[in-house]
Order: structure tokens, then sequence, then C-alpha cells
């Protein structure tokens, strides 16, 4: 009985064919109907709150779908309730409409939501722009243009802009202005880096996430790629340019069953993660190899199945909640109203291409071989991604928000971030199981009252082509410089982190590995490991939990032996995958002298699959290996 409710409203659906995609988007716009105003131009689906005001709160909920419904109609679709968008158009654009969604002032959330808006007049003027009159054309073109004179965020805001002036060319009104629109390329131009690219922010901003490809930068280059061809070649081709660049980088961040690994923020918009794939597509970007049509198709379509199938994604009418895999508010950011998830419908855009396009003819491919069981260095992420033993991870050193974002610790300063097992965020700042401390190295001056994990890192590098080395700084009297090491094809599911610690005061350290599904098979929670039953391990300085889920594990290495294992049972939805984790932890006490503490652990990770349901047989072996410290850095812990 714990499963009889538990199946997504989406499961039956393949998702394999471009009718499946449209069947798909369908049976998502269909339950905003009894949440949207009379008038069309709001849609209220919950009650949270956001920094912004509850009017540009609804605007998101009917803005974002938008995204969706204009590149199914772009393709040739038809959906039969395009009309309640059409009746929004005009009563939120009307001064005298108790809809009317007010004037943008500077950084106003309603910047952002002109992007989708700019996009549908820019691929479906026909079916959007066309059959308004002429009193809600002028309405809908003034509240538009409304932001050509006002204040952005120096971030990829101000692709929002280009996207509302984009539309108003395209419908040849008088609000365009090219001169605001082509300073604003030319600015977003400046964030680029090399190698396909961008940052977030001018200089100083180091937060390359999913911004800087699916969520904003990467997508908005390529549709402006295509939809802007005639009238900017040569900016076009750059941007498709950076895309082809891109990708070659992007796909090492999903695995085989379609799994985006989470790093950063607003991961509540889900399946966005693989939109980039669709704007390669309908930008008509070919790729080098591994990187067929075929692979293109199957890494969006892959990645959209998997979310059609998270029951936690949705409520039982089809709404999406906020939250990842399920309802979490502990993850979110003070911007994500009730709406906000439906920014996933950005990777509906293949729906604007024909069925003859080689991305629908293509026959789906899974994810290249020549990828699998490889491990490459991201420099400009500072990232070095993995999927060596079947598991398709990051180690992560030096990015960071660049403003106060929730939870940003979590979100940007964790040693790893897995697609299997995610990443957790604090429910509190207590107790260790409050903390959520999985892929980091957590300090406690207080006796374990209040803990610290890594936030800011700073001068973080990629050494020798081969590990990240990185310097935090917690307190002004505590260094932690450290190492983070790749799995080898020898101990394929080990990686290695090293720690050099310099404290003038007492401390308390967890580190933890990768938090995992915390329940038995029966459902009841995980227990020490006793015969054949999963459970949990913890002996000297090791500590492990097996699971459905798979099995993660970490060991002491250093040479002193000072630290204690133990598998801690996190606090309730803390992780982003699963609501009730285990986290597997090396505790210790150090004193407030200035020699060097060393801390050297191994961080064991084995997801399952969906053929065994569990760890794969012969985990045991591999996790009495023990991955050896490279030369280079023993010589300095010896030193």
């Amino acid at each position: 009985m714990n499963s009889f409710h538990s199946d997504s409203p989406f499961q039956k659906n393949q998702l394999k064919t471009r009718g499946h995609l449209e069947k798909f988007l369908v049976d998502l716009l269909d339950p905003l109907a009894s949440y949207t105003s009379p008038g069309g131009a709001r849609i209220h689906l919950g009650h949270t709150a956001t920094h912004f005001d509850e009017t540009a709160a609804q605007l998101e909920g009917f803005s974002r779908p938008i995204w969706g419904l204009a590149s199914l109609l772009a393709g040739g679709g038809s959906y039969v309730g395009t009309k309640r968008w059409i009746d929004g158009f005009k009563n939120g654009t009307d001064p005298e409409s108790p809809e009317w969604w007010g004037a943008m002032r500077d950084r106003d959330q309603r910047m952002v939501e002109c992007a989708a808006i700019g996009f549908s007049l820019a691929v479906a003027k026909e079916k959007f722009w066309d059959p308004l009159d002429d009193a809600t054309k002028t309405n809908f073109e003034a509240w538009l243009g409304g932001m050509n004179d006002k204040q952005m965020p120096n971030t990829n805001w101000l692709w929002f802009r280009v996207y509302a002036n984009l539309g108003l060319s395209k419908v040849g009104s008088s609000r365009f202005d090219p001169k605001r629109m082509h300073a604003d390329l030319d600015h977003l131009d400046t964030f680029y880096i090399g190698d396909g690219w961008s940052r977030d922010g001018p200089e100083g901003v180091i937060q390359l996430d999913y911004y800087a490809s699916s969520f904003a930068i990467q997508f908005a280059q390529l549709v402006y790629s295509k939809v802007a061809q005639a009238d900017d070649p040569k900016r076009s081709e750059e941007f498709r340019n950076r895309g082809q660049q891109f990708a070659q980088d992007f796909v090492h961040y999903f695995d085989g069953e379609g799994r985006a690994i989470p790093f950063g923020r607003s991961l509540t918009y889900r399946f966005a993660m693989s939109s980039f794939w669709g704007a390669i597509a309908f930008a008509d970007v070919e790729l080098p190899a591994p990187l067929t049509w075929g692979v293109v198709k199957g890494l969006q379509l892959r990645n959209i199945r998997y979310w059609a199938k998270q029951p936690g994604a949705y409520y039982p009418d089809g709404t999406l909640t906020i939250g990842f895999n399920y309802p979490n508010h502990n993850m979110t950011e003070n911007y994500n109203s009730p709406g906000s998830p439906y920014w996933c419908c950005k990777s509906f855009i293949t729906l604007a291409l024909p069925s003859t396009h080689p991305f629908w003819t293509a026959t789906e491919e899974p994810y290249p071989k020549a990828l699998l069981q490889t491990t490459k260095v991201l420099n400009h992420p500072l990232h070095i991604a993995t999927n060596l033993g079947g598991h398709t991870f990051l180690l992560s050193s030096g990015q960071r928000c660049s403003y106060p974002v929730k939870q940003s610790a979590a979100k940007y300063g964790k040693l790893a971030y897995s697609s299997a097992f995610g990443y957790s965020v604090p429910v509190g700042n207590g107790t260790l199981e409050e903390l959520g401390g999985d892929n980091t190295l957590a300090l406690s001056d207080d006796g374990g009252e209040t803990w610290k994990c890594r936030r800011e890192t700073r001068e973080a590098r990629v050494e020798n082509g081969q590990w990240l080395r990185s310097m935090w700084y917690p307190w002004k009297d505590v260094q932690v410089e450290t190492w983070l090491v790749p799995p080898s094809k020898e101990v394929p599911l080990f990686h290695l982190r090293v720690h050099r610690l310099r404290s003038g005061r007492k401390l308390t350290s967890a580190e933890g590995a990768f938090a995992i599904y915390g329940q038995r098979g029966d459902g009841r929670a995980l227990e020490p490991s006793q015969g054949e039953d999963p459970g949990t391990f913890e002996q000297g300085g090791e500590a492990r939990a097996a699971s459905r889920a798979g099995v993660s594990g970490i060991v002491d290495l250093g040479s002193d032996k000072i630290r204690t294992g133990k598998a801690i049972r996190t606090d309730a939805n803390s992780n982003l995958v699963v609501a009730r984790a285990v986290l597997p932890t090396l505790l210790a006490e150090h004193g407030d002298s200035d020699e060097d503490v060393w801390l050297v652990a191994a961080v064991f990770g084995l997801p399952s699959t969906p053929e065994n349901g569990g760890a794969a047989k012969g985990w045991e072996q591999e996790w009495k290996k023990r991955p050896i410290v490279p030369r280079e850095i023993a010589a300095l812990i010896k030193a």
C-alpha cells in the first residue's frame, strides 16, 4: 500500500515521438485552466510568497507555459486553450482592466516574463498577435516596450529585454528599439569567456551554472541565432559556434538514464536543464561526433522522460510542485512562485520543428559509448566531470553566487555533485542531522552547536590538469586548503579528498559522502547491516550505507586515523532527490595547534540502475579497494 498513490499523472506517456511530446505539453497546459483568472491574464497556482508582488507572481504563472505553447503553435500544432492566453494578452496589458499587469519599474520581475512573451511574438505572430484588435495591440506594445528605458540587473536578465524587442520587431511595432537591443547584445557578449562558456554577469562573477546553458544564456543565444539570422547574420553565426563548442562540455553533465547533475540555483525548473539540446535542434546546429542527431534527441527526450515519471514533481491534477524530485521549499529561492517551475516549458522548443527535421527523423541513440568511463576537466566552470564506474558526478571548486541566495553554500560550495544522489540543503543549523552536510567538510567552533560549510572558495584552480586545488577561510584564524582528485580506472568508484587544516581555535569537523536513500526494502529506516540485508555500516574510520539507491561510503585514509565513521540519518526533506536520506560521515575533534592537520578521505559512490534495483553485484570488492594519493600531494603531506 506504500505505493498506491505514487504514480506520476504522466507515467504512461512513453515520450519517444513528437506526438508524445505534444501530448505531454497539452496535459501540462490543460490543468492550468481552472487556475486562470476570468480575463485570462493571471494564473494563480498557490499561496506561497516571493520577494516580488503577487501580480507579478501570477503573471509568471501565465507567461512561463507560453514557452511550450508558442513552440507548439510555431510548429503547426494547435491547442484548444490558446484563447486563454490571447485573452490574457488583452486584459493583462490594458491599464483599465482589473487584470492589468501593471507598468514595469526598474529591476522588475515583470521583465523576466517578457522573455516568453517576446518569444511567442517572434515565432508565432499569426497565432498570438494577428487576432488582436488595434486597441489591444497598442496597449500590448506599450506594455512590452515599457522596459526599454528601465534599469536591469547586470546578468542574464538582459536577454529578457532582447527578447521583448525581438518580438516587437517581428510584429512591426514602433516600440521596437533596435539601439537598445543591440546595446544589450553587445554587453551580453562581454560575459563570454571562451570555449562556448559565458558567466552570468560581468568580470568577477564566477557563476557558471545552468543559467549559463539551458535556463538562459545558451538557450537564448541559439534561439536568437535562428529567429534573427536574416537581420543579424554575423552574431547569429557566432552564437551557433558557441553552442557547438559548449555542447562538447555540457554533455558530461548528463547520465545514461537522462538525469542531469543538480548544481546551482533554480533547480525547480527541472527539465529546463535539458532545453539546451532542444535549442541546438531549433537552431539547426550540427555537432561533431559522437553528438549525432540521434544522440541529441536521446539527451533531450530521456531527460524529459525522467521528469515525466517523478510523482513528486506534480500534484495529482497535473500541476507542477515547487521543489525538485518532490515538493521542497528548503531548496527554493525567494523568487520561486508556484508558477516558477513552468520555466521547464522551454524544453518543448523542439515542437517548433517540423516532423521532417533531423531531430525527429533520427533514431534515438543512447548516451555515446565514446563518452562512457571517461573523466573530463572543465576549466571554465572549475569542474571535473566523470562517469567512471557508472556514476556520473562532478568535483567542484571555485564557484559561488555573486549575490545573496538561499542555501548558496549547498548550491555552489559542495565538493561533489551527483546526477543520481543529488545534493542536500540545510533544514536548520543546530545539528548535523539538520545541516545536510553531504559532500562537504563542515566545521564547528562551538562543539557542534552550529556549523560552517564552504561557500566562498578562493584561489581555486585546476592543477596539473588532473585535480582541483582551492582555499577556504571559514574564520579569520582558520584556513582550509583542499585537493579534489577524480576516480582512476583502477579504483573507479572512489574519489579522493585531501584537506590541510590550519586553525587558531578548537574545531569539530564532519565530512560527508553522498547522501543516499535511507530506507530498507520494507520501507523502514536503514539499520546496521546484518547478513545480506542492506543497511548502514560503521567501523573505525569508515561509514557506509546501502539501499535500493545503491551504495555510498567514506573511508579515512589519514596517517593518524583521527576520524570516526558514522552513518547519520539526515532530517527529512534535506536531500533534493530523496526525502529520507542517510549520510555516511567522518567526525573528528581538532585542537588549536599551529601545526597543519591533514585530512585524507576516499569517497565511494555507486548508484543503482533500473535493471538491478540496488547496488550492482560485486560492489563489495570495489569497496575493499583504496585509491592512492598522487605523489605530488603526498609529498606536501610528508613535508
